[in-house]
């Protein structure tokens, strides 16, 4: 007996030597018996893929009566299939105390191997698995990190993330990662600046195009908005009227007008036709940051400091109604044709969701911690995307469901744009661009503003950013009292700019 626990204790000292006190033989939570611990010491010298595969097997077994429930450990009287295997377990190592050409691996091997290898619930004699639901997805991750070995070995550790992964998303096959395929980024050129428009006096805070895309117009703190030939660049018409910073524009694509909001509490309708402003609409109680036209009525959204989304009848001037339950200013408003039909976010760190038909709050997402500066919907998928102070998410109508997760853009970002290409842009008040893969989350190409001759280093943020109607130009308002237009690289190739992406190996989509 003395030799034979003087074999295990050197079996023990090899694999902390081997794989370090994190190993998975030597941190398994509940321990394992000795006989166990012994079969998984030989399974890790032959093979670490044996021992990954045992390990996913376990977890499967466990887990293979209700898909999508985390596992727990509690205790379970022996059963007698077990007591047959230990008794003889036993019996082996009693005949392999005196002979001495026999090793202590192959004793173990000989008695318990295939007994254990033919129920994986026999790995462990005192404990049992049963299957519960968490009350919510920290617990869930808990109740996994307790009942999964903590791996040592980096494809061990794959294992695991593989599991936590597929347990909290209620996946039940352990094989390579479900959905990896299809959430491979496609390739997209690099961006690249086309022009730089330079003829406000103050920060460009709007944009808007036309529907004809012949011309964009752009709001400015020098309280003008000024209309621009989209091909040449060229000053067309400049608007004068705001009192304050022009904070919101949005062209109507079924009348010619142009609606414009700004920090002095106003809400214009300028007629295209006379280039006049036609109607007001009042009733905010402080300056309106943000804009948006219902595609098919005829019914104006607006947004601003006094936390309260108001809806506009656009042909009497009429407000609809006063939606409120936003705790602070109201960045970012956007309109779809189905429920929930407006989405707006705040600086309360929380987006709504509100149904235009009863003028009520649709649902409240919580997902960001701080405030949420920007939205954008997704011209043809049912989905949209926001962004706060380092955080990029992406949600699911009608509800709200996560779907990913963006890192990288570790800025305040100030706008969001999306093409029908599936590509995101970021700006950041720090002047950086980041385009994105929106299917996969995937950071593609990132760039940096280059500040007008004068300008100081702190005015090199972006405002806000928009595509044109077609989606292969995109246009920025920036602190340096410039506008800038991108395009992309058309000598850019998948030879000369290949994508550099790795499967994800934890828990990208929480």
């Amino acid at each position: 007996m003395a030799e034979a626990s003087a074999s295990l204790n050197e079996l023990r000292k090899r694999t902390l030597n081997t794989y370090g006190p994190e190993s998975a033989v030597c941190s398994v939570n509940p321990p394992l018996p000795d006989e166990a611990r012994m079969t998984l010491l030989r399974m890790k010298y032959e093979s670490e893929y044996k021992l990954a595969n045992n390990l996913s097997s376990f977890i499967e077994e466990a887990t293979h009566k209700q898909n999508g429930e985390i596992l727990k450990t509690a205790p379970k009287p022996v059963e007698n299939k077990t007591e047959e295997a230990r008794d003889k377990w036993g019996d082996s190592f009693e005949r392999s105390v005196g002979n001495e050409n026999q090793s202590m691996t192959e004793t173990v091997s000989n008695g318990i191997s295939e007994s254990l290898h033919k129920d994986t619930k026999e790995l462990n004699f005192s404990t049992s698995t049963t299957l519960v639901v968490p009350e919510d997805r920290q617990t869930a991750i808990l109740e996994v990190n307790k009942a999964l070995p903590a791996a040592g070995a980096s494809r061990v550790r794959a294992v695991r993330n593989r599991a936590l992964q597929q347990m909290v998303q209620g996946q039940r096959s352990f094989g390579p990662v479900e959905g990896v395929e299809k959430d491979r980024p496609q390739w997209h050129p690099p961006w690249k600046l086309m022009r730089v428009i330079s003829a406000h006096y103050g920060w460009v805070r709007s944009l808007a195009f036309d529907v004809t895309n012949e011309w964009f117009c752009s709001g400015s703190a020098d309280r003008t908005i000024k209309f621009w030939d989209f091909a040449s660049g060229e000053l067309k018409l400049t608007l004068t009227g705001h009192i304050g910073t022009v904070r919101g524009l949005v062209v109507s694509h079924r009348h010619p007008y142009l609606f414009s909001v700004g920090d002095d509490k106003q809400v214009k309708c300028w007629d295209l036709e006379y280039n006049k402003v036609i109607r007001h609409y009042h009733g905010h109680l402080s300056g309106v940051y943000c804009v948006s036209l219902h595609p098919t009525l005829d019914v104006l959204v607006t947004g601003g400091r006094d936390s309260t989304v108001r809806i506009w009848d656009v042909r009497t001037k009429q407000q609809i109604f006063a939606l409120s339950g936003h705790r602070d200013a109201i960045y970012s408003v956007q309109t779809q044709g189905v429920d929930p039909q407006v989405v707006s976010s705040s600086a309360d760190a929380t987006i709504k969701l509100w149904d235009l038909s009863a003028g009520r709050c649709f649902s409240t997402l919580t997902h960001h911690k701080k405030g949420v500066r920007s939205i954008c919907i997704h011209p043809r998928e049912f989905s949209f995307a926001s962004a706060s102070a380092g955080r990029i998410k992406t949600f699911l109508f009608p509800n709200g469901e996560l779907l990913r997760n963006f890192y990288g853009h570790n800025t305040i970002v100030n706008s969001l744009a999306i093409n029908e290409d599936d590509v995101l842009v970021s700006a950041g008040d720090d002047g950086s661009l980041v385009f994105w893969d929106y299917g996969a989350a995937h950071e593609f190409f990132r760039t940096n503003t280059i500040g007008q001759p004068g300008s100081l280093e702190s005015e090199t943020g972006i405002f806000t950013c928009c595509f044109d109607q077609t989606g292969s130009r995109l246009v920025t308002g920036e602190a340096d009292k410039t506008i800038k237009v991108w395009k992309e690289d058309e000598n850019a190739t998948e030879e000369t700019h290949p994508i550099h992406w790795q499967p994800p190996s934890g828990l990208r989509r929480y």
